[in-house]
């Protein structure tokens, strides 16, 4: 379910809605809520893009059992050439 962020909210925070989008995605991984792969989806960013981004709050990288799963899952689902790589 989508949840569109009402303007007052944004207006009131003094933020974009892309940047309350990463602050609870911030919020949200750093309290063990979300994995790694579904806070960087709601930040709207690569993973790449969210360790930076989490990096640079100097909040430590946790990454487990299920991050793991998720991210064999997401390699089975890339499409590879048949030119071999």
């Amino acid at each position: 379910m989508s949840q569109i962020l009402p303007e007052d909210i944004l207006h009131a925070t003094g933020m974009s809605e892309e940047e309350l989008r990463q602050e609870i995605a911030v919020l949200l991984f750093q309290k063990e809520k979300l994995t790694l792969a579904r806070a960087s989806r709601l930040a709207g960013m690569t993973r790449l893009q969210f360790q930076h981004l989490i990096a640079s709050r100097e909040i430590s990288l946790h990454y487990d059992e299920s991050d793991f799963d998720e991210d064999l899952r997401s390699l089975k689902e890339l499409p590879f050439s048949e030119g071999g790589q």
